[in-house]
Order: C-alpha cells, then structure tokens, then sequence
C-alpha cells in the first residue's frame, strides 16, 4: 500500500470522525432546552398550580390514594423519574455494548422523552396525575439518552480531542438553552400581545421544547455510526438485564481508580447541581428578589456557560483537565463564598453571582465527563456511562439533604448555601488525590500527552 494510499484514508478517517463530532455536539443542542426551559424554569411552578388546582379543602391531593401536599408533587415527581432512570440505565447501558447498537436506543429514549414533553401541552385544568406523569417519563428518557450520547464520545474522539469536543458539546447545549429561553420569555411575558393566556402560553413554551428536542435529534441519530462488539465465545448474544448489571459492577471493582473518580465526581456533582437548583430559592426567600430579575439569572447563567465552557476547554489544553477542575472547584468555593455575604434586595450583585456560576458551571461539568471517558474500559462505554449518570443524576440528593437540615436548624439560607462548600472541598480532595495518568493506563487506555 502506498504513502499517498495512507494518507488518504487517514484524511478519510479523520473527515469522518469531524462529521460524527459535529453530529454529536447537536444532541446536546437538541436535548438542553428541556432541561432549561422546562426542568429549570417553567415545569415547577406550573405543575404545582395545577396539582392546587385538583387538591382538597386542605391543599391535598391523593394520586393513587396516597395523600401528598400540592406543594411537593412537583419534587416527588422529579425524584420517582430519578429513581426509574436508576433503575432502566444500567440495564440499556449493558444491552448497547453488547450489542453494539447504541443507536437505536438512544433513537427510543431521545423520541420517548421529546413525546412525553409535547403532551405536556395538554396540562390544563386539573390533570395533574398526567402532568406527573409525563414529567416522569421525560426525565427518565432524558438520562438514559445522555447515558447513551456520553458513551460515543470515547469512540468518536481520540484521547487529545476529548476535552476540546466535551467542551464544544456542552456549549452547543448551553446556546440552545439560552436561544429557547428567550425565545420562550418573549412569549410568556408579552403573552396578553399575543392573545394568549398565561396557562396557554406556558403550555405552548413546555411543547416547544419537546418539539426542539425531537427535530435537532435526527441531526445526531443521521451522523452517528453503530460500531458492532463481537460477543466473545461462550457468551450469549443477551443476558439478562440483572445479571449485566452484577457483572458490570463486578468489572467496576477492578478498576479501583476509576471508581475513586466516580466518588469525588459523585461529591463534588452533588454540590453543583444543589447549588443550580437551590439558588433561585435563597435569591427569592433570603434576598427578597423578582421572579423576573431570578429569570434573567437562569439566562444569564446559559450564556455564560457557553464561553465558559469553551474557556475551559482551551484551559485544559494548556493545564490538563484535572488541574482545570481543580481549579474549577476552587473558583466554586469562592463563588458560594461570596453569595453567602450577598446583601438583600440587591439584583445587581446577585447577577455577579450567577456569572461566576456560570463561567464554571459548563467547564466542570464538560472537562468531568472528557476525563471519565478515559477511565473506562474500551468496549464497556455504555455501561460505565450508566453508572456516570447514575452519580450525576441518581446520587444528587445529599447536597438539598443537607441545605435543607441547616435551613431547619439554623432558621438561615445564608447558612444553608455556605454549607455546600463541603462537597466542593471534600470533592476538590478527593479528585486530588486520584493518580489519572495510572487509573488511565490501568483501564486499558492509551494515556495523553496531558491530562
């Protein structure tokens, strides 16, 4: 074979791996609006006006018999949709390396997830039971799908690509979410203009994002290609979804390293995602802020993602991507730091607080998952993806145990937000003391230049 034979399959190869990484990135753009615009924003209180609307004399509703204030259907909600995704990723995650065909199910779980959120346009009057519902169902779909999308990236990213194209990932996310939302703000606040209600309005904006998700994904499911796993001899084809699971936490104890990394990301994620959905709660009842100006920092935050993101990823070119995130849990620490002196009634400075939140929100979260995916065994991606998603979105209940348990005794959000410095520093410890460059090479995988 000769040179110029080489070298164009090698441009080949490399041109289609840019193809399957733009593709990729657009998952991510497909599938972030919900998580902004219905997740952060509209869903909550909207759900909990219609579960009001059903309950008793006494503010009760009873779905399936069992009495649940209003007020907390929408949180019950969300943690019965954590514990299914618990349940389901494991098993879809063992299904799509065996088989090889990731495709297909992330296909089923992105268009499960963007159906349930379309519905959600038909929560009028009472349907709370409904709402709930599809609430589950959505969020379910939704992890399992990021289950499935993280896994691809080890296989369409060489090992010095992968901090760059994460990043790039989550800042497509981060502009979709900031687009929509704008998008959506105009309609819901100009929603008289417009000759809507504001029940219809915030239906229309809760669809929108169902349909956004479900047009942007055949971008992603048209680019990604199946790569096919030979089952070894004297494997079945399948096995049972339990016994995968067994084995695949089995496989887990031999990569200890990998493991260690799971827990720091497992503390340190705890502490993000309280802060993300705690801080519009100690900005309303501790700071005595709008509704509006809390809004303008959720988008805030999105736009800054983006950069931040990006910033990030140039950072851990020059710095590896432990250091960044080190240095990430470190610019936390002083963000949750300051919040804790913010003075009441100051929209101003709350603003410079979700700035801060913003700059390394998108980066942490990008450059955590770019180094997990060296730390896993070639041809386990799913699997070991699964339990990622697990500590991302199954695990993230201490840190809003432990906000809430300071409120109760100290009677102080200001105390409650300063305690999660803990899972920063804690994680920031643990993290340091993993050793990367042996848990990569432990794992079975070539190890960068820099990491």
């Amino acid at each position: 074979m000769g040179t110029g034979t080489v070298r164009t399959e090698a441009a080949d190869e490399a041109a289609g791996r840019r193809r399957e990484q733009r593709g990729w990135y657009f998952y991510d753009w497909a599938c972030s609006v919900y998580s902004t615009s219905v997740l952060t924003v509209f869903l909550g209180p909207y759900l909990t006006s219609v579960a009001e609307n059903a309950a008793n004399a006494d503010g009760y509703v009873h779905p399936l018999g069992i009495p649940v204030r209003a007020g907390s259907f929408f949180a019950y909600s969300v943690s019965l949709s954590v514990i299914v995704a618990v349940l389901v990723m494991p098993l879809v995650g063992a299904a799509a390396d065996r088989s090889g065909r990731k495709k297909p199910l992330l296909a089923a779980a992105a268009y499960t997830g963007a159906a349930a959120t379309t519905g959600m346009f038909f929560l009028g009057g009472d349907r709370y039971l409904l709402g709930g519902l599809l609430l589950i169902v959505a969020n379910a779909a939704q992890s399992v799908a990021m289950m499935l999308y993280n896994s691809y990236l080890p296989q369409i990213a060489p090992p010095e690509e992968r901090d760059a194209v994460s990043s790039r990932g989550w800042a497509f996310g981060y502009a979709a979410g900031s687009l929509m939302l704008v998008v959506n703000l105009v309609l819901y606040l100009a929603h008289g203009s417009f000759g809507l209600s504001e029940s219809m309005a915030v239906r229309i904006c809760l669809a929108s994002a169902g349909l956004w998700w479900g047009a942007f994904a055949l971008i992603p499911l048209r680019r990604l290609r199946d790569r096919r796993r030979a089952i070894s001899a004297g494997k079945e084809a399948t096995v049972p979804g339990f016994r995968q699971l067994a084995a695949t936490l089995r496989d887990m104890r031999r990569h200890p390293l990998t493991l260690a990394f799971l827990l720091a990301y497992l503390v340190y994620n705890d502490g993000i995602q309280t802060v993300i959905s705690q801080a519009s709660i100690y900005g309303s009842e501790e700071l005595g802020l709008e509704q509006s100006t809390l809004i303008g920092a959720v988008l805030l935050v999105q736009v800054l993602a983006v950069a931040g993101a990006l910033g990030m990823g140039r950072l851990a070119r020059i710095y590896g991507a432990k250091r960044t995130i080190l240095g990430s849990l470190v610019a936390w620490t002083v963000t949750l730091a300051a919040g804790y002196f913010l003075p009441a009634g100051a929209p101003v400075w709350f603003f410079v607080l979700a700035a801060g939140i913003g700059l390394v929100l998108g980066g942490s979260q990008a450059l955590s998952r770019s180094l997990f995916s060296h730390l896993v065994p070639p041809g386990m991606e799913a699997e070991y993806f699964s339990a990622y998603e697990m500590s991302d979105r199954g695990m993230s209940w201490l840190g809003p145990l432990l906000f809430g348990i300071t409120y109760q005794l100290t009677g102080s959000y200001r105390d409650a937000i300063i305690s999660l410095v803990a899972f920063f520093v804690i994680g920031f410890v643990l993290l340091a003391r993993v050793p990367v460059r042996r848990a990569i090479s432990d794992a079975g995988n070539p190890v960068p230049e820099r990491i």
